[in-house]
């Protein structure tokens, strides 16, 4: 039941006469939030156009240098939209990102693997995905496509490691394993990868969508909105207020 539903509910059981002053009153706040949401969007709308035409000073400079290994999280069924998997990428190529992990649930990126790479060494097949997009860097970048499989596969193979080297012989100890047994697990059946700084995730779920939780321990994490909304001044922006926050590491 979603908030706007609670909401009905409360007032009629305020009115349980279904007083037809009580629906009109519900009908008015639904309009008038409407509006305002309209409004909101507009606004970003608005600022994105911009973001992306250089026209806000403080965007024109972006320094990336806190994103080392960047996220991208998408829903299984909008990544069957290349085109807008290319686009995206295409984007982060253009701000200078060195380092990409793509990952949905059900593996579709990453059984595009080789058409996704393919088409992103041609800079003639850039320029006719789309004629908006800000130059590419030349330095290229690299990718990793994972998906909730490789995260399973992952911790079965570490717990059977740690089972052989505990708990295999009745002489060994049998220690209570803690993160970072599992961490030198993962490390010594070659599972180690990156933890990324920024996660940006792309579809309806406000979630991670089963990425593999050991990577995003200190991962920010950004809900930008379905791919079919994205829009190059959205993410601009969203890698922006990233830098900008400062970050306190706990020991």
């Amino acid at each position: 039941m979603g908030l706007g539903d609670e909401v009905q509910k409360a007032f009629c059981s305020m009115f349980p006469s279904g007083n037809c002053g009580v629906h009109l009153f519900w009908r008015i706040m639904h309009l008038i939030l409407s509006i305002w949401y309209f409004f909101l969007w507009l606004v970003d709308m608005f600022e994105s156009f911009l973001i992306s035409s250089g026209l806000l000073k403080r965007y024109k400079t972006l320094d990336i240098s806190k994103v080392q290994y960047l996220a991208i999280v998408i829903d299984s069924e909008e990544a069957l939209q290349t085109l807008k998997v290319l686009n995206l990428l295409v984007w982060l190529a253009a701000i200078g990102l060195k380092n990409v992990c793509l990952y949905d649930n059900e593996g579709v990126l990453k059984r595009s693997e080789q058409a996704i790479t393919e088409i992103l060494k041609s800079e003639k097949r850039f320029k006719e995905i789309t004629t908006s997009n800000p130059p590419l860097d030349e330095k290229g970048m690299s990718l990793e496509f994972i998906s909730f499989s490789d995260g399973k596969e992952a911790v079965a193979r570490a717990a059977n490691f740690l089972f052989k080297k505990h708990y295999s012989s009745e002489n060994k100890e049998k220690p209570n394993f803690t993160e970072s047994d599992m961490a030198g697990a993962l490390r010594e059946i070659g599972y180690e990868r990156p933890d990324p700084d920024l996660m940006l995730v792309y579809g309806p779920a406000r979630c991670h969508l089963g990425f593999p939780a050991w990577r995003i321990r200190f991962t920010e994490i950004m809900h930008m909105g379905t791919l079919k909304s994205m829009k190059f001044g959205f993410l601009v922006k969203a890698i922006r207020s990233f830098t900008m926050v400062h970050q306190n590491y706990g020991t």
